[in-house]
């Protein structure tokens, strides 16, 4: 793992125990952490710049890639690690299309997790 590592994340899953195991991977990796159960709570409470975002795909009421559509839509640029359970390849083109960076397969490797986040931070 890596040490000393710093900077701000957001994470956005509807699984509290997904929310506490990134939170506890990315704080014993020196990272500052925001969870959130949901994209509108994300939403209603963005994190001031710079942040990057680690948000899940398979949300009710609105996805992780709804989601990042409208943070593009409003200008944010937000970096963004989108985790999902199922990958295809239509999701990840669609993903690309949406300005994620990188589409990680859960259960998501902690090396490939902190890679991303340091690479954004």
């Amino acid at each position: 793992m890596a040490d000393n590592l710093s900077g701000r994340v957001a994470v956005v899953d509807d699984d509290e125990d997904v929310l506490d195991s990134f939170r506890f991977m990315l704080e014993l990796a020196g990272f500052s952490v925001a969870t959130y159960l949901s994209a509108a709570l994300f939403l209603a409470n963005i994190p001031p710049d710079p942040f990057c975002l680690i948000v899940d795909h398979h949300m009710p009421v609105m996805t992780g890639l709804d989601l990042v559509a409208r943070l593009r839509d409003s200008g944010s640029g937000v970096p963004v690690v989108l985790v999902t359970a199922a990958v295809s390849p239509a999701m990840v083109a669609h993903a690309a299309r949406v300005g994620v960076r990188q589409v990680l397969q859960k259960p998501a490797r902690e090396a490939d997790v902190i890679a991303f986040v340091a690479s954004c931070c």
